[in-house]
């Protein structure tokens, strides 16, 4: 049976795409402009915000896969996701669809960032993080009062081939490849973990073709080498035979070029998350399905030959 990527054109909408070819010959491609991944993917243009298209994109298929990444503007999100989670709860319940969410890690409380699993405690310190804990509980909301059928798969900061609005591909893999200085955030001597873009599809396809995952949060597939910011841009450095020189975006800065850049704005009020150890511990679902992560080395060789 079909199943359907909400948010199809974005880093892991492609992705997903192709792995999903592994479970059914039928793949619809829902996004304001779909785009062949495959080569007989079914494309169908619709906008998440309005219900009558989401539920002709969920209509007829068995899984929803929601991967659309809205514009990262605070205003935006408050504005959009509630809508848009909304919509594509009600046309998974009215259709009997199974929902799989891709989430990020906002929603944890300040103190869990040195040590996430699925079971920290979720209080947390930004607006950002606050909108995206009200999509987690609207969507728990639906499976203990409405019998919605749903998965959350969560994912670190990422990064891959072409991953365009990958952390470490805009900070540190494309500025190497282009001979220019590379950049870090906050505090280059603290870990930062990393979900590898590939691996993130490959289990996000696992996860919403197997029946026992349902009704519970996983942590994607996510190294468990523990990098700090430095590691990163020596590695990088070292990959493309060049001296590793770099620039810290302290707080300050980013406050000072938010002046000028609504993006580098919205970053201010997450620096917590980079002035500390961030580790993303996914032994969860690497025990319960046999799965290595991607290691940062063969992960960033990778990125850098796509490039």
């Amino acid at each position: 049976m079909t199943q359907v990527i909400l948010g199809a054109g974005g880093d892991i909408g492609r992705l997903l795409a192709k792995e999903l070819k592994s479970y059914t010959s039928q793949v619809r491609l829902v996004a304001r402009r779909p785009a062949q991944v495959n080569g007989d993917d079914e494309l169908m243009p619709a906008d998440l915000l309005s219900a009558s298209q989401v539920d002709k994109a969920v209509a007829g298929t068995s899984i929803a896969y929601l991967v659309v990444g809205l514009k990262y503007d605070l205003k935006v999100w408050q504005r959009d996701w509630p809508v848009v989670i909304r919509n594509v709860i009600d046309a998974c319940l009215k259709h009997n669809v199974k929902l799989v969410f891709f989430d990020n890690v906002y929603m944890y409380d300040k103190k869990a960032i040195p040590h996430m699993t699925e079971e920290s405690p979720m209080d947390p310190p930004s607006q950002k993080g606050k909108l995206r804990l009200q999509i987690v509980e609207t969507i728990f909301n639906a499976i203990s009062q409405k019998g919605l059928k749903a998965l959350i798969a969560r994912s670190a900061d990422f990064y891959g081939p072409g991953a365009k609005n990958g952390i470490l591909n805009v900070m540190v893999l494309d500025p190497v490849l282009k001979g220019k200085k590379m950049n870090w955030q906050a505090n280059v001597h603290k870990t930062h973990s990393f979900t590898y873009t590939p691996d993130a599809a490959k289990a996000t396809a696992i996860l919403g073709n197997t029946a026992s995952a349902y009704n519970q949060v996983w942590h994607l597939p996510t190294s468990s080498e523990r990098l700090t910011g430095k590691d990163f841009i020596t590695k990088a450095a070292a990959l493309k035979g060049v001296k590793a020189s770099y620039f810290v975006l302290n707080t300050f800065l980013l406050s000072l070029a938010g002046l000028f850049n609504r993006t580098i704005k919205e970053l201010v009020e997450m620096q917590y998350q980079n002035n500390q150890d961030y580790f993303f511990d996914s032994q969860k679902f690497c025990k319960a399905f046999g799965f290595t992560p991607t290691s940062y080395e063969n992960g960033m060789k990778e990125v850098l030959k796509a490039l």
